[in-house]
């Protein structure tokens, strides 16, 4: 069997991904990701009678904790396998990608292990997303002056 039948072939077994169905299990996920932090937002405004900002601020913080929290007990992971985008696309997802490097290397202690390594998956997001803030700083610049 040659390269090219051999393409052919995995081709042919691989299942195929159904996009659609897909993609409305990210958009639900996201959504509901979205809605369990605005409720949070709200019930630290109203129990905490601070401002929107800081209650923002707050939601956020504990979204990033609910995520580190799942990832080190191992649902993360899992829930991945089923939401796909829709979860890892938020804070979650990032928050699950520096928590899970940690994990990943902490047994080779703190300053090689969890250190050295706990930006591997996050480290190009943070590059680009600085990267590409740079250029529309720039073009923002340019366009308003």
């Amino acid at each position: 069997m040659n390269k090219d039948e051999y393409k052919k072939l995995v081709n042919r077994l691989t299942p195929k991904e159904k996009k659609s169905k897909n993609a409305i299990i990210a958009f639900l996920v996201g959504g509901l990701i979205g809605v369990l932090a605005e409720i949070i937002i709200v019930i630290i405004m109203e129990c905490f009678a601070t401002s929107r900002v800081e209650a923002c601020q707050w939601s956020c913080l504990i979204i990033i904790f609910i995520a580190c929290l799942f990832t080190a007990l191992g649902f993360f992971d899992n829930w991945v396998t089923k939401a796909k985008a829709g979860i890892i696309l938020p804070t979650t997802g990032f928050a699950h990608s520096i928590m899970s490097a940690a994990l990943d290397y902490k047994r080779d202690g703190f300053i090689t292990g969890i250190g050295a390594n706990v930006f591997k998956l996050a480290g190009s997001v943070i590059l680009y997303g600085i990267v590409s803030a740079f250029f529309f700083a720039v073009l923002g610049v340019i366009i308003y002056g």
